[in-house]
């Protein structure tokens, strides 16, 4: 493996966001020496993930799962997600079948959002922790990561919290991924006493919020992301994000956290591996 290919651990380049262009984003990375993994947030976007894995077996792989936000009663359309404005419903045995593929390195993204539930919050807490918790137990039948999405609610780390109680009362034997961490530095250092991975996106390129939870972390526990086609980084604010962009999150890490860009390179890459159990070639 190149001491200089890169892993964006979490994006969307299955999204119809990419309808147009895929192939030349999917060319851009690989000229820039970027590999990923491609995550779902639903059945159909899971699919088509596994699919581009397929099509690009050894640089992209992919994910199955269900977002927190698709089980919110007011759902809104995402035209970059999804092309059909048709709110799923949570079918695990059909999820299940998917994650059944080889291609498929990880549940999620699942888990709990709590930034816009509104006035349906504890029935929606209940809804979301059962769902999450369905996709627990898929990827411990499987042998697979989890991939977490967990967004609190403004201000508070209460998602976050409630997150840290299932994992202490379920546990989960295998490499556990927090993605787009934008939590305090005392529910992150909880986070690290259970063994999580943390990926840190565009966000740490244009906002100072996280510097010191990027400091604190070990670089054992970081994954490189992009989370395309959104938070894209600086210095390509205003356009669409793609996987390229990571090298822009690899040297704001470096700058932030006082090492080599080699460095973070190599090592975010290695626990790419160990965090999705893959086999990352030149």
């Amino acid at each position: 493996m190149s001491n200089r290919v890169l892993f964006d651990a979490h994006n969307h380049v299955q999204f119809p966001a990419y309808d147009r262009d895929r192939a030349a984003v999917l060319e851009r990375a690989r000229k820039a020496e970027v590999k990923m993994v491609a995550v779902g947030t639903n059945i159909q976007t899971s699919r088509e993930a596994i699919a581009l894995a397929k099509q690009y077996p050894g640089a992209v792989w992919s994910t199955v799962g269900f977002h927190p936000n698709h089980c919110l009663s007011s759902w809104y359309h995402d035209p970059s997600e999804q092309r059909r404005p048709a709110q799923e419903n949570f079918e695990p045995a059909a999820l299940r079948q998917l994650a059944k593929d080889p291609q498929v390195a990880a549940i999620g993204e699942c888990g709990l959002d709590y930034y816009r539930i509104g006035s349906y919050q504890s029935a929606i807490k209940k809804k979301q922790s059962a769902v999450f918790l369905d996709q627990v137990k898929i990827a411990q039948e499987l042998n697979k990561s989890l991939m977490i999405h967990c967004r609190p609610s403004k201000g508070s780390d209460d998602a976050y919290e409630d997150l840290l109680e299932q994992f202490s009362v379920s546990g989960f034997p295998f490499p556990k991924i927090i993605h787009f961490f934008v939590g305090s530095l005392a529910v992150a250092k909880r986070f690290l006493e259970q063994g999580f991975y943390f990926t840190f996106g565009g966000v740490v390129t244009f906002a100072r919020d996280y510097d010191e939870v990027v400091k604190y972390v070990p670089l054992e526990n970081i994954l490189l992301e992009t989370d395309a086609p959104y938070v894209t980084p600086e210095p390509h604010r205003g356009r669409r994000n793609e996987p390229a962009y990571v090298i822009a999150v690899a040297k704001k890490l470096a700058e932030i956290k006082g090492i080599d860009y080699d460095r973070i390179v190599q090592r975010t890459t290695a626990n790419a591996k160990e965090a999705l159990c893959i086999t990352i070639d030149r």
